[in-house]
């Protein structure tokens, strides 16, 4: 038996006016002629994301989903160059303290994938201090939620730079310049077009670093090379963390465009990829990586109830025989 938990990524289609996200681009920053003023507004956005945030953690209680990745666009230009003595934090204390005491009160795993401008693999020196810079706000926003920061980040390993096993080795030079509290926050994730799982273990493996398992990812970028017999490997990464195995699942729009993500999961396929693995785990956290965010986990659910091989644990949450 396995216990499977659905989370979704970062935004309701149901909840009206509630985007996580909200932002101003530099150009709007500096047409407001007071730069205390303009530093005032960023940090209202901010606040406004975060109460968003707690009303999408509200909603998401109510349906008894305990599984969800926040925003990485939280904290408009936040890692900056031209903001680099704001103190972006402070004014968000708050916020983060009732977000923290919610947590606290419901607990439920959440973490962040930030955006693809992190490359920890890069060889440009600049490129890698504001990936490390951008490690850094999401480990205080952790911090600020009260969240333990050990594996909360998921990124991708990085670019391919026309040599990838020269990239590979590059991410392991990179790694010993980063620093010890943020090296926890990883885990890594196989790509749909250059590094696939069997590359992503190989670092894995190498770095203690957990994989999260991208099966649609798989099926899109793998050197003919089938999962299956990888799977034992990925659960044993996940024997340094304190938390569950975690992958994620989508399904491709369509056979021309079959890296772009549908809507919603196909339960068939999912079904497929469950009878496979049940039995090897306890628990897998499965974050849908759909357009229709939380509409899209509703659909599945929906889906799934027609399989008499599950039992529904709660709304969110069930074991599979």
């Amino acid at each position: 038996m396995t216990i499977v938990r659905l989370g979704y990524v970062a935004m309701s289609v149901h909840l009206q006016n509630c985007s996580p996200s909200q932002t101003m681009t530099f150009a709007q920053f500096q047409r407001i002629p007071d730069c205390d003023a303009a530093i005032r507004k960023l940090e209202r956005i901010a606040v406004s994301n975060l109460e968003n945030c707690l009303r999408l953690l509200k909603h998401n209680l109510a349906h008894d989903i305990r599984f969800f990745r926040l925003s990485s666009k939280l904290i408009p230009l936040a890692n900056h160059q031209e903001l680099e003595g704001w103190n972006y934090i402070q004014p968000l204390r708050a916020i983060l303290k009732e977000i923290a005491e919610f947590l606290h009160k419901h607990p439920m795993r959440v973490d962040f994938h930030p955006d693809h401008f992190v490359l920890l693999n890069s060889p440009d020196s600049e490129i890698l201090k504001m990936s490390m810079k951008t490690l850094r706000i999401h480990q205080l926003l952790l911090n600020g939620m009260n969240i333990p920061s050990k594996h909360r980040c998921v990124l991708h390993i990085g670019g391919g730079y026309n040599d990838k096993e020269k990239a590979l080795e590059q991410f392991i030079h990179n790694w010993a310049f980063v620093p010890n509290d943020l090296q926890e926050m990883i885990m890594l994730e196989n790509d749909d077009t250059t590094f696939t799982l069997e590359n992503t273990l190989y670092l894995c493996e190498k770095l203690e670093i957990p994989l999260v398992f991208d099966l649609h990812h798989h099926l899109a970028n793998h050197d003919n090379s089938d999962w299956k017999p990888q799977w034992e490997r990925i659960v044993e990464i996940w024997k340094h963390s304190p938390l569950p195995l975690k992958m994620h699942i989508s399904s491709p729009r369509s056979d021309q465009d079959f890296r772009a993500h549908n809507d919603f999961v196909d339960p068939d396929m999912f079904m497929r990829f469950l009878h496979d693995i049940k039995g090897t785990v306890p628990q897998i956290d499965c974050m849908i990586e759909a357009k229709r965010k939380d509409g899209a986990l509703f659909q599945l659910v929906n889906n799934l109830k027609g399989y008499p091989e599950i039992e529904w644990i709660d709304q969110a949450t069930f074991s599979i025989q």
